[in-house]
């Protein structure tokens, strides 16, 4: 049989998931996917200048694991730049690095047939921007019912280190108001089901996804730059803590 590929350690989800050159004609340009562990040796090596031993030791595999990665990582780059190509991250076998994320997440453990569901928290409210939000209500369900509630910090800079704290926390889904491409892309690839537009009370909420009346939709309905306030948006760089 096979071997089972070794997970890859990567220190966060990105914030950014596709570039496109300004001149592609949109409707007939070719995509190159690089996977998120080959992100991550050119963000280790190109961005924070490790060589290839201490990217190998950050991301825990092999330094011939690394070399054929990072070839292929650069690879792909150049194509998309010298070609007008447009470039797509996603997918890879990874696991987000908790002693080096940053996050530090302090909840009860999960059942094992318990449903966890994390909202965007201000006040007893659901918070209207995903990327902003400095809090989350972390709720457990079993049986139709919520069984334990906890706040959980979101110390997170950038909306892939908030989706890396959710994936860590071992959410299965996340209940929010606005939400912008990247961070659906993030929360994707963390593996957690997306209820965004939501709005009132954080506990109404949950109860109305346990009803199966919840209205929201899993995908982007915010504008990246220019949220609903009208105030200019970033979601920042999430990098290793060193």
């Amino acid at each position: 049989m096979p071997r089972t590929t070794k997970c890859r350690k990567i220190c966060s989800f990105p914030d950014f998931y596709s570039f496109v050159p300004e001149e592609a004609d949109a409707g007939n340009i070719e995509t190159v996917m690089m996977s998120l562990d080959e992100y991550e040796t050119l963000r280790l090596m190109d961005y924070e200048g490790l060589n290839q031993q201490e990217c190998a030791l950050r991301m825990g595999v092999a330094r011939t694991t690394v070399t054929a990665m990072y070839e292929s990582a650069r690879n792909k780059l150049v194509s998309t730049v010298v070609e007008g190509k447009r470039l797509r991250i996603a997918g890879g076998n990874i696991e987000i690095d908790r002693e080096r994320s940053g996050s530090s997440v302090n909840l009860k453990s999960k059942g094992d047939k318990a449903m966890r569901v994390a909202v965007t928290y201000d006040n007893g409210n659901v918070f209207g921007h995903f990327g902003k939000t400095e809090q989350f209500k972390v709720y457990d369900i079993e049986d139709g019912k919520v069984v334990n509630s906890q706040i959980l910090g979101a110390n997170g800079e950038g909306c892939g280190a908030l989706a890396g704290i959710l994936n860590i926390a071992d959410v299965d889904a996340l209940i929010c108001g606005g939400i912008g491409g990247g961070a659906v892309n993030a929360i994707e690839e963390a593996g957690i089901k997306l209820y965004a537009g939501a709005s009132g009370n954080t506990d109404a909420a949950v109860e109305a996804l346990i009803a199966g009346t919840l209205e929201a939709i899993g995908e982007a309905n915010c504008n990246h730059h220019e949220h609903e306030h009208g105030e200019s948006h970033s979601c920042g760089h999430g990098g290793c803590h060193h």
